[in-house]
């Protein structure tokens, strides 16, 4: 994990300005409402400047993205029980930023932009991996469709992700934190490891009605 101090504003060069005004307003008022002249004031450069490093919104938009990407996915990799502690050492060291990428990529999953599939394809993807070396080892049990075993996984970590601010506020908390954090991962962690029923017949009685769904649509 890098422990290096973060630049402050005067050590950033004038693109990385840009694109983290960018990062601040997309995640905020959305693509479409934020301009380039919005974004050049927040940076204090002129519009002209933003043009010149980066051709155009779409194109300081993509630079975003590609950052934005870079650093949640790596926050992806290591939230595993063994590199947990590394992430909240990482998410107290910087917690305005790690929350604002997640915001920025809120937005881009409610505008469903070329971003948010990125991200879900790669999380989605890792997530399969994962569970075929796991199921391959004897670590995991083996599923019937682990590609949507996967896609379940993701679904419930982006609900994590962005839905922070109620699920704090419904655990009784100001702010999202480490020690929410760590109560919404111990319930996870006990639903993957332990299992949530104490047997087999839900998991029967959803199969049979789709067995029953699939003949009478067949008839």
């Amino acid at each position: 994990m890098c422990s290096a101090r973060r630049p402050s504003s005067s050590d950033l060069t004038a693109q990385a300005k840009i694109r983290n005004a960018a990062i601040a307003l997309f995640a905020r008022d959305g693509f479409q409402k934020t301009n380039l002249r919005a974004i050049a004031a927040a940076a204090g450069v002129s519009a002209a400047l933003v043009i010149h490093h980066f051709g155009s919104k779409e194109g300081l938009r993509r630079v975003c993205d590609e950052y934005v990407l870079r650093n949640l996915v790596q926050h992806t990799h290591d939230a595993r029980p063994e590199g947990m502690q590394d992430l909240l050492r990482e998410y107290l060291a910087d917690p305005e930023e790690y929350v604002l990428h997640v915001q920025y990529m809120a937005r881009a999953m409610e505008e469903d932009s070329p971003a948010a599939t990125t991200f879900v394809d790669t999380l989605v993807a890792e997530a399969e991996a994962v569970l075929r070396a796991g199921v391959a080892d004897g670590t995991m049990h083996p599923s019937k469709d682990i590609r949507a075993m996967a896609v379940w996984q993701v679904a419930m970590s982006v609900a994590l992700l962005t839905m922070a601010p109620p699920l704090t506020r419904s655990l009784g908390y100001e702010s999202f934190g480490p020690e929410v954090l760590h109560r919404l991962v111990t319930p996870m962690l006990e639903l993957t490891t332990r299992g949530l029923y104490t047997n087999d017949t839900p998991l029967k009685a959803a199969e049979a009605a789709w067995e029953a769904s699939q003949q009478k649509r067949g008839e």
